[in-house]
């Protein structure tokens, strides 16, 4: 946002003070001349571990960025978070006395195995390291023959368009990824949060049993290739973890795997976490964390040219403003930061006010929605990469704004925007510029973002180009230029005679769509249009009637337990 952008990264004096408070730690901590090592061993392995994260940052491109960026092991459980709100007892349950009675798992830091799972083996990934380089360590997992062979027949199942012929992959190989991946998608669309989230949980043990001894979660220097089809499945997988946990009433364990995701890739960010983070710090009230991050990264990534990052960073500075424990000139300090930077923001995405207050269901004022800035007109002539941001900063955050006190301020600001278009401010006529010249299309990693995301109003604001491909939840808009490292054998397509239910409901959605490959004859297009149209509703139910069928019969062969213990984590979707 211009002069706007830079005059508001400056955070707190809290967090000046918090900084600088630390470096003079790590600089008395040296043993002088005269102290033993031992007495201070504690110390300079402190130091060394500081040190280290001064590395990462440099590596990754910003100053400071540990704090920002930095996961930690417990903080990818999702009880430690649970037990803070309700304490160990109401949390652990019932369950320290039945582990006695588990068989010998692995110890792991993302999920943990269960006892109704089907007994482990390898399914045949491995993970290598390719190279070090300026203390950053690239990785990438790969695929034994065997694991390759299951793969195709996978994409075979995938081709058929029938769902049984992935559920008996997926039990003859319970720990294929991408089998798991997409049978997780069928059971979320038929409102099984239960079985989706345990399906992804089973993907990341299987892919945390693979890892490679030196890969680390929290070292923030260990990097996975979007580009290699081995490696998406782990992004993708972290990500549906990431939404269920926020779902499930976890944002700060969320948070800690969008810092996982984006410390893999942090430079080409293919699933686009810098438009989610802002959200889960916000919800886990991680203010200074939010504050910090957008001090780091607007010099070299402009966080204040997305709306999420102009909107968020000063609805962070009003809560700021709010909480009693500072002092009340930092108080004043934080909210005339807040109001200054929601101003710009305003100016600078004006598009973003009526829809918010739609969905947080608040009638603006007569002189807001009369006014040329805030009117239609601010929505027809987006560009459709501004509106496709929009409207997913709209659909994701708008429950954060529906206090009352946070709609006052908001209130009071838009007042203060017409003000100042009305007085012919520069900034306005600049903005208008910006949006002309930017946002003219959005890169493939938002587009892949909004598809996982599943933000309704932002959904429907995605280019044709890409609702008209075919999407797989195994690997939604794959990179254009993929890394190979193995191919899919050539084979002959054998015609079918029976079309099955999920055949049929594409065939309704494409009437050109044709399973066996061959062309169709076109047969007055219009007309077929129209027979599509009114055979959708009879296909759509059809399908989801072969899926919950489907479901049903799900059967995983496991040793007889002589216990069977009540599921306890259900209640939190």
């Amino acid at each position: 946002m211009g002069n706007g952008g830079q005059g508001s990264n400056e955070p707190l004096s809290t967090v000046k003070k918090k900084k600088k408070k630390k470096r003079t730690k790590v600089k008395s901590e040296i043993p002088q001349k005269g102290q033993t090592t031992d007495d201070n061993i504690d110390l300079l392995l402190e130091n060394l571990d500081q040190s280290n994260g001064l590395t990462v940052q440099n590596d990754c491109g910003g100053c400071d960025r540990k704090p920002v960026l930095h996961v930690e092991h417990r903080n990818l459980n999702p009880e430690t978070e649970l037990k803070k709100y309700f304490g160990s007892r109401a949390v652990l349950g019932d369950q320290r006395p039945r582990q006695r009675n588990r068989q010998f798992h692995r110890n792991t830091w993302m999920t943990s195995p269960k006892e109704s799972w089907p007994r482990f083996s390898r399914p045949g990934i491995s993970m290598t390291l390719l190279e070090s380089k300026d203390g950053v360590q690239y990785f990438t997992f790969e695929h034994s023959r065997d694991y390759q062979q299951v793969q195709f027949k996978f994409l075979d199942a995938v081709e058929s368009m029938d769902p049984n012929n992935i559920v008996a992959l997926l039990q003859l190989n319970p720990y294929h990824i991408d089998s798991l991946l997409q049978l997780s998608d069928v059971c979320r669309i038929q409102e099984d949060q239960e079985m989706a989230r345990d399906l992804i949980e089973r993907a990341l043990y299987s892919f945390e049993c693979a890892f490679h001894p030196l890969f680390s979660l929290t070292s923030g220097t260990c990097r996975l290739d979007y580009l290699r089809p081995e490696n998406r499945a782990f992004y993708l997988a972290l990500f549906k973890h990431m939404m269920f946990l926020e779902k499930r009433g976890c944002p700060r364990t969320a948070l800690e795997y969008c810092k996982l995701i984006l410390s893999l890739d942090p430079d080409s960010d293919p699933l686009c976490m810098l438009l989610v983070i802002d959200f889960l710090m916000l919800r886990s009230r991680e203010y200074d964390a939010l504050l910090q991050l957008y001090e780091d990264w607007e010099e070299h990534r402009n966080l204040s040219q997305l709306p999420n990052f102009a909107f968020s960073t000063a609805l962070c500075y009003f809560h700021l403003s709010q909480e009693e424990e500072i002092k009340p000139e930092e108080r004043d300090q934080a909210r005339h930061k807040a109001d200054q930077m929601l101003e710009d923001a305003l100016i600078m995405f004006p598009a973003v006010l009526m829809p918010l207050l739609d969905l947080c269901t608040v009638q603006p004022d007569a002189t807001v929605t009369s006014h040329a800035f805030f009117g239609p007109s601010s929505q027809i002539g987006q560009l459709p990469a501004l509106a496709e941001l929009t409207a997913l900063y709209v659909g994701r955050m708008h429950n954060l704004w529906r206090e009352a006190a946070v709609m006052l301020w908001l209130e009071e600001s838009v007042k203060e925007v017409l003000c100042r278009i009305d007085a012919k401010d520069p900034l306005v006529e600049d903005c208008q510029n910006k949006r002309k010249q930017r946002y003219q299309s959005a890169p493939r990693n938002i587009h892949r973002h909004v598809l996982l995301s599943e933000v309704k109003e932002a959904m429907s604001s995605l280019p044709l180009e890409v609702t008209t491909q075919a999407m797989m939840g195994f690997d939604p808009l794959p990179p254009v230029e993929s890394v190979i490292s193995y191919t899919r054998p050539a084979r002959q397509r054998v015609g079918a005679t029976n079309e099955s239910t999920l055949s049929l409901f594409f065939r309704s959605l494409l009437p050109n769509f044709n399973l066996q490959g061959g062309p169709r004859q076109e047969e007055g297009g219009d007309m077929e249009v129209a027979r599509a149209g009114q055979e959708l509703n009879q296909e759509v139910n059809r399908l989801m009637v072969a899926m919950r069928d489907m479901l049903a019969n799900i059967r995983f062969q496991e040793p007889p337990r002589e216990d069977h213990p009540f599921r306890d984590e259900e209640e939190w979707d």
